[in-house]
């Protein structure tokens, strides 16, 4: 895939490197770490820069480079947890355009795409979309239709995902092993499609996150890999392990009704109502039923802001 010499330069100058600073005591600390590397996009004339939100959750101090090596603090406005996406923006003048704004919806699995990132040496990585599925995260996490790309970008953490016209479609979250493909096992790179960020920047930039009323949160990790709903972690004095849940339950049911993937159990949970909701949760403990109510919460009340003004 190939563009004009111009238009390179405009994606080009669009990509910023991101590091971040999270406190040893953040709740993400623990999973993702306290120094994060990670790319982002300039979406906006005013500099504002769209990430891949783990790189700066909860974050005490974020620094901006472009490709060029200019490098500027940088704040954090807000993340949306439904999405994962997080936005930034330099606190001081930061050379660089904006790149244009595609749409996943537009891309069909065996279109050509390429994977860049902001690292001066990268040239990207010229693949091709091999799928687009329903992606669930044991944290929390379900996305209708996710992008899923081969061969895999090495440095994925917000890495643009740009369709034949040079139009940001993506950024890139995960790297996946042995992501089944038509009867085939690939590695492949996730990406969270930019249509999910656009309708909620405005609401991000004001008031830190969306406006729409925050999905109930449990405050736990859940592994479907074994053909069961097991609980593998739980943060302390959060909703879960209030309820009295612990590492080790399977979880058989939600409100008396059965889930069988995690896809399934989080739109349970979420259908019961807004953060907040009791929700009534059964689990296989020891071979045995153990019934319990988990009153959710909000998630970003469990969070420490760090820059999010």
């Amino acid at each position: 895939m190939s563009y004009s010499a111009s238009h390179t330069t405009a994606i080009v100058d669009a990509l910023v490197s991101i590091k971040a600073r999270i406190p040893e005591d953040a709740m993400s600390a623990g999973l993702l770490g306290t120094e994060r590397l990670g790319h982002g996009v300039r979406i906006r004339d005013d500099g504002l820069i769209a990430t891949i939100g783990y790189v700066v959750h909860e974050a005490e101090s974020v620094w901006l480079t472009t490709r060029h090596g200019a490098t500027v603090p940088g704040v954090v406005l807000g993340y949306d947890f439904d999405s994962g996406f997080g936005l930034v923006r330099p606190t001081l003048p930061l050379p660089g355009g904006t790149i244009e704004i595609g749409s996943a919806e537009t891309l069909s699995v065996g279109d050509p795409v390429l994977v860049l990132g902001s690292d001066a040496d990268d040239p990207g990585v010229a693949a091709e979309v091999v799928a687009k599925r329903e992606f669930a995260g044991r944290w929390e996490y379900l996305l209708e239709e996710a992008i899923f790309t081969a061969p895999p970008h090495d440095n994925w953490s917000g890495a643009a995902l740009l369709d034949s016209k040079g139009r940001l479609c993506g950024l890139g979250s995960l790297v996946i092993q042995n992501f089944e493909v038509d009867g085939r096992l690939l590695t492949v790179n996730m990406f969270v499609p930019i249509e999910l960020l656009m309708p909620i920047v405005d609401d991000i930039c004001e008031i830190g996150r969306s406006r729409k009323p925050p999905r109930p949160w449990l405050g736990m990790l859940v592994d479907d890999s074994q053909d069961r709903l097991m609980i593998i972690g739980i943060y302390r004095n959060c909703p879960a392990d209030l309820a009295g849940l612990a590492p080790g339950d399977v979880i058989h049911a939600v409100d008396g009704e059965p889930v069988a993937s995690l896809g399934d159990f989080f739109r349970r949970v979420w259908g019961l109502g807004s953060a907040g909701t009791a929700v009534p949760i059964e689990v296989l403990r020891d071979s045995e039923r153990f019934k319990t109510v988990v009153h959710s919460a909000d998630r970003s009340l469990f969070q420490r802001r760090g820059t999010v003004q």
